[in-house]
């Protein structure tokens, strides 16, 4: 394992300046951030408390709606709690690292088990290309290409701090 040398902490900033133009100021009531676990989550709890923004934030896992579980496993930490209704609600959901879309797609299908939002935007901290679904994030805070074989994956440290980790062959 490597450390890339991209700095998580200021593309954190970009991604917080794109959220706070993504939230719908008028409908603070009606809108909230869901993190995807694991990265996303965590990027999620940060935003939700440097924004200013009312209750708590959600977490959803992709964990019931792979569509490679069969040779990932099932993660059981991986648990979705979505302290609002879902219904009508328009949901941002926030991930670290968007690469093929499976996990955005599969955390949509999670999502719906819950309600029907009135509208569900994606923003990341990096899109890595590769798309293998039609997703697109509305907001990314860095774009770059990586060698299908690598995998570049966001850690944060004891204080909360923001760092990558890039694994795999260069």
């Amino acid at each position: 394992m490597s450390t890339l040398s991209l700095d998580a902490e200021a593309l954190y900033g970009e991604l917080r300046r794109g959220v706070a133009r993504l939230l719908r100021p008028a409908d603070t009531e009606t809108s909230a951030l869901v993190g995807v676990w694991s990265g996303g989550a965590w990027l999620a709890e940060r935003l939700h408390a440097d924004l200013g923004l009312p209750g708590a934030p959600g977490v959803i896992s992709s964990a019931l709606h792979r569509d490679d579980y069969g040779s990932r496993g099932m993660h059981l930490t991986d648990a979705t709690k979505l302290p609002f209704e879902i219904e009508g609600r328009h949901i941002l959901l926030i991930d670290d690292v968007l690469y093929t879309g499976r996990t955005t797609r599969a955390v949509i299908n999670e999502l719906y088990d819950f309600g029907r939002p009135a509208s569900v935007t994606l923003a990341v901290l990096v899109d890595r290309g590769g798309r293998e679904l039609p997703i697109e994030p509305a907001f990314a805070a860095a774009k770059l290409a990586l060698p299908a074989e690598q995998r570049l994956s966001l850690a944060r440290d004891a204080a909360g701090r923001f760092t990558f980790a890039l694994e795999g062959a260069a």
